[in-house]
């Protein structure tokens, strides 16, 4: 049987970043906040204490072809902003994994969208949703491999 531990999901954006989080047996994935861009690393890290978070799987937004674009120079950047903040009291030690998220705010547009969700209040929970799908897809990837999914963040690789 494996470890029991909240893991979060993550979808960096320009603006906004989202958030999700797993139960403690990594089955289901849920929204819980979308954070402007500007500190969201330091309410990230406060989230991760507050839920105890032993893995984080941020979104790693290649282009369509595989090729890597900035926006995963964005990501990779926003990671790191993350490592670089003072330890918070109680926080935990936690991994981070980087996976595929190609077409998942495409996806979550849909997912939205065939839910009723007028088009135009989309924003205020899109990068929720994106987050969600990269979370939930990471969790069925442990449970079906009974590894992490993705790749493991290094610092200073750019991947």
């Amino acid at each position: 049987m494996s470890r029991r531990f909240v893991r979060i999901g993550v979808d960096v954006g320009d603006a906004r970043v989202g958030v999700a989080r797993s139960d403690a047996d990594g089955l289901l994935a849920t929204p819980v906040v979308t954070l402007p861009r500007e500190d969201s690393a330091a309410r990230l890290q406060e989230l991760i204490v507050e839920l105890g978070a032993q893995r984080l799987y941020v979104g790693k937004p290649r282009l369509l072809s595989g090729k890597n674009g900035s926006a995963v120079e964005k990501a990779n950047a926003f990671i790191a902003e993350l490592a670089e903040l003072e330890p918070l009291a109680e926080e935990p030690d936690y991994d981070v994994y980087l996976v595929d998220e190609r077409m998942s705010t495409v996806s979550a547009h849909r997912a939205l969208s065939d839910s009723g969700r007028k088009h135009r209040k989309h924003r205020p929970v899109i990068d929720q949703v994106a987050a969600v799908m990269i979370l939930q897809t990471a969790l069925d990837f442990e449970r079906a491999r009974g590894a992490a999914a993705g790749e493991p963040w290094i610092p200073g690789d750019s991947h």
